[in-house]
């Protein structure tokens, strides 16, 4: 199972992370976040990740070539969009060959058709809460409601996971589950993660 984590902005915090080898680390180029790394991750920061961790940018309704920007300048490995970007945005960056991440708020009303248009253009699915908050709202949707995923796109679990879930997430059986992806249920404030409880979860999803 691999694991994301996002909203990291903190050197020390980070240092301490890359200790624990997970496989992405995402930075929110979004103002709007308590967690926004700013325009540009610091140097200080890109010295301590190594090559084998992925960098994601994550972006909400970013104009497209400030997008492409910030990807190029950040040396980000992946973009994860987290608006209402449309398939048209999507294809772009597909044909630049930019790995890419679509995120979809999921509530009990959400059909999975929704995500039929992006099939072609994404490498990704992430499934996160539906809220006002566009991530790291901290809420779990009901993870049944993943039975009606029959799509072959890989995707991310994302929305309120927290170090008790461990059991929960090892006992859901889709072919797609991907990768957890991680957040605010491991804060001990916006942008700085519990090491020690990010390594006790990571340790036991890997078992």
């Amino acid at each position: 199972m691999k694991i994301k984590v996002c909203g990291m902005r903190n050197p020390s915090n980070i240092g301490d992370l890359v200790k624990l080898k997970p496989d992405y680390i995402g930075f929110i180029f979004y103002p709007k976040s308590k967690r926004f790394i700013g325009e540009q991750i610091p140097d200080e920061i890109q010295s301590l990740i190594p090559v084998y961790i992925q960098k994601v940018g994550v972006f909400v309704d970013e104009p497209f070539d400030n997008l492409l920007e910030k990807f190029k300048s950040n040396k980000l490995d992946m973009i994860q969009l987290h608006g209402s970007e449309l398939p048209g945005y999507c294809e772009r960056l597909k044909k630049l060959e930019i790995p890419l991440i679509k995120v979809f708020s999921i509530d009990e009303a959400f059909d999975f058709e929704t995500v039929k248009p992006y099939d072609l253009f994404c490498d990704y699915y992430l499934f996160d809460t539906a809220s006002d908050l566009r991530g790291g709202s901290g809420l779990k949707f009901d993870w049944k409601k993943l039975e009606q995923y029959k799509d072959d796109k890989p995707f991310f679990l994302s929305g309120g996971i927290r170090p008790t879930d461990v059991e929960e997430i090892k006992q859901i059986t889709h072919n797609e589950l991907y990768a957890i992806d991680v957040n605010s249920g491991f804060e001990i404030e916006p942008g700085i993660k519990d090491i020690p409880k990010l390594k006790s979860f990571m340790e036991e999803l890997r078992k």
